[in-house]
């Protein structure tokens, strides 16, 4: 097996054996463990012996100090003082199961805690139920998987395509994010970092949100050791699927990475690194996903902590939760001080929603806001569509910073490459389409060259912002005592409930009674002076009835008056303005409307300019003015195709009218 796919290929040969026992979506609870289990397996097999012999030694000890010391026998992070290995598994097949159990308890506590997390001694007892324990064990044995003959990066290639053909209906980013989008990732994240591509020796961290299989770490410090070999990059990451986050703590493992900077756990709801920031930060987190399992936690800590927490600039509605990981990154970046002048730097691909969802007001739109006014988006790049295994949608990669560039200051810069791919010679899910390494450096070209063209677009902050303006016309009401208006008066809660009570008995029936006959004295008030008389002015007609009622003796309270009020008009545009307490003019709620004014426009000039000559009497209602953000990237990037003129869609249909002619004569004979 000399390349990737025979690899692959071999392994899923092994699922197979599964058939029928196990269901295709239950593979991966067999083949990961197993592959993990398998990857210990080659690298502890050189020291094997050794470490034996140095256990019986010191078997007496606590485990944690004697797992120090056959750690550094085994010359690895973990070691294993089990008798068996895969070859001697084998050598008795009667008592595979219980013995597999004793090679997996024989693991040092870090690594024997990783395959807890896959709970697969299930597994094993389902594969010894059904006879398949010692096939599989020995299929596994047969494929060598130690690092000098499958990297490390290409251990995790291989891990992630499994988990992609375990998961094809996972959710969009859930688990995969193609090596080629991370490549590109990692090449804006160092983009302008001159230190850790040159300097000798320089130790930065790394921290993945959303870890995965830990691919993002992986290509980022696979690309950072092309560039500068005695560089450092720490790795941290958190991840919330058992399985994805044990297989990403045995790849630290087996690099000799420390195993504690991997955490498991939801990460909205329990930061695992609560008190650590970090020079880079990159992630790929789900995108519509619902973050309800974390909801009480998010909510009380941005109530209780405000910009003291994570969340403070908003909270995104509870359908998708892209921008609560964006803001929990943002609060792990490292601050600007004397000892660390160039901040942090950040890298995460999310869909479109995040640049538009939600308006002025928002909690999406107040996280854009927060974002965009302490200038902290560099800029977004388009990608194109069917990149990912799992969904075609479009998808775009943020790049933040907390100390700009002096050329970005109060910048923002947009970068189209949705027309940088290729079509990939066989599709793999809704992956259709793949970035070379071409495609890569041109999109890096243009985002590094900071010059406007046909694909590249460059903002101040202020365009994307907006005041969202409320504006107002007043209320005009006619009035009229006729029997059609006087039955509306039924349809008004005020009036209908005087014959209800919430009370009970004697004392229910007596309020029922006395409002039933209110109703009637109203009714019989206005009968009396029912006309055709059309009032246009509330007030006049308001005072008449207030005498009306006054003179027949009835008491009307202020929402009783309302709702006669509301059951006698009807809206006209020839009617005097209704006026409040105040004398000011009465808004009409279904006449009123919004604009969207740029923040870089004076609103009221804006106002004269664009409303006041439709709607004179309008007015701004300055207490409901808002600020709002959005970033409308393909409108920016819109460019209008002509439509085909008449004639030449006419010549059209003529043609295929007579190619449709021609066929049925052949037809017809």
């Amino acid at each position: 097996m000399l390349n990737f796919q025979e690899k692959v290929s071999f392994i899923w040969s092994i699922a197979e054996i599964l058939r029928g026992p196990f269901k295709p979506d239950d593979y991966g609870k067999v083949v990961l463990p197993m592959a993990v289990l398998r990857r210990f397996d080659c690298v502890l097999e050189e020291t094997k012996d050794a470490v034996l012999q140095k256990y019986e030694q010191f078997k007496n000890l606590p485990e944690e100090s004697r797992d120090e010391i056959l750690n550094r026998e085994a010359k690895q992070k973990f070691s294993n003082i089990s008798k068996y290995d895969f070859s001697k598994l084998l050598s008795d097949a009667d008592n595979i199961a219980d013995n597999l159990r004793d090679y997996i308890n024989g693991f040092s506590k870090t690594a024997r805690d990783i395959i807890e997390y896959f709970d697969f001694d299930k597994q094993i007892e389902k594969m010894e139920r059904n006879d398949l324990l010692y096939l599989v064990v020995k299929r596994f044995s047969e494929i060598d998987l130690h690092p000098e003959v499958v990297s490390n990066v290409e251990m995790g290639y291989l891990f992630e395509e499994l988990i992609r053909r375990f998961s094809e209906h996972a959710e969009a980013g859930d688990h995969y994010t193609p090596r080629e989008v991370v490549r590109l990732m990692v090449n804006l994240l160092f983009l302008e970092d001159e230190d850790i591509l040159t300097k000798s020796g320089i130790t930065q961290t790394l921290y993945d949100s959303c870890a995965g299989t830990g691919g993002m770490g992986s290509v980022a410090q696979e690309y950072l050791k092309e560039l500068n070999p005695t560089a450092e990059l720490e790795f941290f990451a958190q991840e919330i699927n058992e399985e994805s986050y044990a297989i990403c703590k045995a790849d630290i493992l087996i690099k000799g990475e420390e195993a504690r900077n991997i955490r498991f756990g939801n990460t909205l709801s329990n930061d695992a690194f609560s008190d650590m920031k970090f020079d880079y930060l990159i992630t790929n987190p789900p995108y519509g996903v619902e973050w309800k399992p974390a909801e009480k936690a998010v909510k009380e800590e941005y109530e209780n902590l405000g910009f003291n927490g994570r969340f403070g600039a908003g909270l995104p509605r509870i359908s998708d939760g892209q921008l609560l990981f964006l803001q929990h990154l943002v609060s792990k970046m490292k601050p600007v001080t004397k000892d660390n002048p160039k901040g942090s730097r950040l890298a995460i691909i999310m869909n479109g929603s995040p640049l538009f969802t939600g308006d002025a007001g928002s909690g999406e739109s107040e996280i854009r806001r927060y974002l965009i006014e302490n200038d902290l988006v560099e800029g977004i790049v388009a990608m194109p569509n069917d990149l990912f295994y799992n969904t075609g949608i479009s998808t775009y990669i943020w790049i933040l910073i907390n100390n700009k560039n002096p050329l970005r200051k109060g910048k923002i810069q947009l970068v189209n490459a949705v027309h940088l791919y290729q079509k990939m010679k066989k599709s793999m899910g809704n992956k259709r389409n793949e970035l070379s390494e071409e495609h890569i450096h041109e999109i890096v070209r243009m985002y590094g060259d900071l010059k406007e063209g046909e694909h590249v677009k460059i903002f101040d902050n202020e365009d994307f912002g907006y005041h969202k303006i409320t504006v107002e016309r007043p209320l005009r009401l006619n009035f009229k005592i006729d029997e059609e208006r006087i039955n509306r008066l039924y349809d008004q809660t005020a009036f209908d409930n005087l014959s209800k009570s919430r009370k009970k008995g004697e004392a229910g029936l007596k309020e029922i009674e006395l409002g039933e006959q209110q109703q009637r004295n109203i009714l019989e008030a206005l009968l009396s002076i029912k006309s055709d008389v059309l009032y246009k002015n509330r007030e006049e007609f308001t005072k008449m009835l207030k005498k009306l009622f006054k003179e027949k003796n009835i008491a009307i309270s202020s929402p009783l008056l309302k709702a006669i009020l509301n059951a006698l008009s009807e809206k006209d545009e020839t009617a005097d303005i209704c006026k409040d307490s105040k004398g000011n003019p009465e808004p009409d709620t279904d006449l009123r409307d919004t604009e969207n004014v740029p923040l870089k426009e004076d609103i009221h000039e804006y106002f004269e300019r664009e409303v006041k000559p439709h709607v004179p009497d309008a007015w701004i209602d300055e207490s409901k003015t808002k600020v709002g953000y959005e970033i409308p990237f393909t409108r920016h990037f819109y460019q209008y195709t002509a439509l085909r003129s008449s004639e030449v869609i006419k010549e059209e249909i003529k043609a295929l009218e007579e190619s449709i002619l021609e066929k049925l004569k052949k037809v017809m004979g």
